[in-house]
Formats: structure tokens, C-alpha cells, sequence
């Protein structure tokens, strides 16, 4: 592989390094730098520092601070608060969902009762206004909706034989 030269920091693409040689001496390279980036990071900061590598011919290369066992702990520890941290979150989220869910559903019924109630008020305000109409009518009016009614009551008589042939009888003391 080419690598070309120039002047200054450059972003150098990460491909693997074909030459064995070169290989080695890079990782050699830039294990140290990574060992000087992590003293600096502990002695900076105050932290806790593990880091565990190895080479391409096998051989392992660790740097700690302050020691494994804390190293360890701290990360193993870690992994739990993160993962009853995530649960808790997950529990969060699904109760938040269902309580939007039931507050859109408490949105809705209130909106079904406040449509039933008008239905109801309207269905009241037309009986009363069909019977008022009945009321209200004149003598010519009220011959044209008896004759109407008796037309309706002829319908229906001459219906119900066949009706009562198919189903059952109507009881004895009903009056059509």
C-alpha cells in the first residue's frame, strides 16, 4: 500500500497494513502513544483505566489504573446500573404509553356521552314537538291523518295472516 506524503496532520484512510514488518512496527508505534494518551488521561482526570491489547504475533499488552480488580469492578458494576437503568427506562416508556393511551380513551368516552346526551335531548325535543304538531291540527288535518292511520291499520291486518303464517300466532287478546 502507497501512502503519500505531506505537510502537516492528515486523515489516513484504515485499511490493514499488508507488510508484516510494517504491521509490527505500527502497532508498536501506536501502543505507546495510546499507553502516553492514557498515563495523561490518569493523571489529569483522577479516573479509573483499563485498557488490554494484543499484537499481531499474539503477545498480550495491558495498562491499569489503579489496579484490575477495580478496573474490573467499576465496569462490572457499570453494566448493571446500566442495565436496571434501561429496564427502569423501558418500564417508564411503556407506562407512559398506556397512560396516553387511556387518557385518549377517557377523551373519546367523554366525547361518546356528550353525543348521547344531545341525541337523548334531541329524540325528547321531537316527541314533544310530533305530539304538540298532532295538537295543533285543524279539523280538516286531523280526518286526513285518522283516514292515514286507518290505512296503516288496514295494511297491517292484511299483512298479518301472512306474517302469522310464518311465524308464530299473535296472543288471542291482542287488539289490531
Amino acid at each position: 500500500m502507497e501512502r503519500k506524503k505531506t505537510a502537516g496532520r492528515q486523515k489516513i484512510s484504515l485499511v490493514k497494513i499488508e507488510k508484516d514488518v510494517d504491521r509490527y512496527s505500527t502497532f508498536s508505534k501506536r501502543c505507546s502513544g495510546l499507553y502516553k494518551k492514557a498515563s495523561e488521561l490518569v493523571r489529569e482526570n483522577e479516573v479509573d483505566l483499563g485498557i488490554v491489547l494484543t499484537s499481531p504475533t499474539d503477545k498480550t499488552y495491558a495498562f491499569v489504573n489503579p489496579t484490575s480488580n477495580v478496573v474490573i469492578d467499576h465496569f462490572m458494576n457499570l453494566k448493571t446500573y446500566f442495565g436496571d437503568q434501561i429496564i427502569a427506562e423501558n418500564f417508564h416508556n411503556k407506562v407512559n404509553q398506556l397512560n396516553d393511551r387511556l387518557n385518549e380513551l377517557d377523551k373519546r368516552e367523554k366525547i361518546a356521552k356528550e353525543k348521547l346526551l344531545t341525541l337523548n335531548e334531541m329524540n325528547k325535543t321531537r316527541e314533544k314537538n310530533r305530539w304538540e304538531s298532532i295538537a295543533q291540527l285543524n279539523a280538516n288535518e286531523i280526518i286526513k291523518f285518522q283516514a292515514w292511520l286507518d290505512v296503516g291499520e288496514f295494511m297491517l291486518k292484511d299483512q298479518l295472516p301472512e306474517a302469522s303464517s310464518s311465524s308464530q300466532s299473535l296472543p288471542e287478546d291482542a287488539n289490531i
